[in-house]
């Protein structure tokens, strides 16, 4: 952004970038303060910005995950997790519901047969796999909230330098304003 250095400054001495954003400026102030001129068509000459894709905006985050932390939530044998790209659902941030056991049945030994050692084998693998994943996960959504802090302490404050931008401008259009009338 450009700073307006004088508030004083006659309107010969502002540069063509800066009319621009006054008239802008006093044009979206006219709006507010008439109405009826808001059912109007905008004039053709308006310089308005073209659309942003909310996704597509990068805000600097000084956020470096732990290595260790990022080898924990990341799939061996596959590419690293980013908590700047991966986003989840609202279906992958509920809480699982708790689901009550069953009662544990006791099975003699002399019923334990190969078929009965082959399902335990199998039944502990996918336990396993269950227990692995669903820890991947809680660590994919640590990090993944931990950058999201982040992010949203930078943009405050990008928000509030804007802000503070916005007051000094607004202050110069009203003194440019108070000296030669409305544009």
């Amino acid at each position: 952004t450009q700073n307006i250095h004088s508030a004083s400054s006659p309107p010969e001495e502002l540069s063509e970038k800066q009319t621009s954003v006054v008239s802008q400026f006093s044009q979206k102030a006219s709006q507010r303060l008439c109405p009826s001129a808001q059912g109007q068509l905008l004039p053709a000459n308006r310089n308005t910005p073209s659309p942003i894709d909310p996704d597509t905006i990068q805000v600097p985050v000084g956020y470096e995950p732990d290595p260790a932390d990022l080898a924990l939530s990341s799939i061996p044998g596959q590419e690293m997790f980013d908590p700047r790209k991966r986003k989840f659902s609202e279906e992958e941030l509920k809480p699982q519901p708790m689901i009550k056991k069953a009662r544990k049945v006791f099975i003699p030994d002399d019923l334990k047969d190969d078929k009965y050692w082959a399902r335990r084998r199998k039944n502990n693998m996918a336990a396993k796999r269950s227990r692995d994943a669903r820890r991947l996960k809680e660590n994919q959504i640590a990090i993944r909230a931990s950058f999201l802090e982040k992010e949203n302490s930078a943009l405050r404050q990008e928000v509030a330098d804007l802000r503070k931008e916005l007051g000094k401008c607004k202050n110069i259009l009203a003194k440019y304003e108070a000296r030669h009338g409305p544009l």
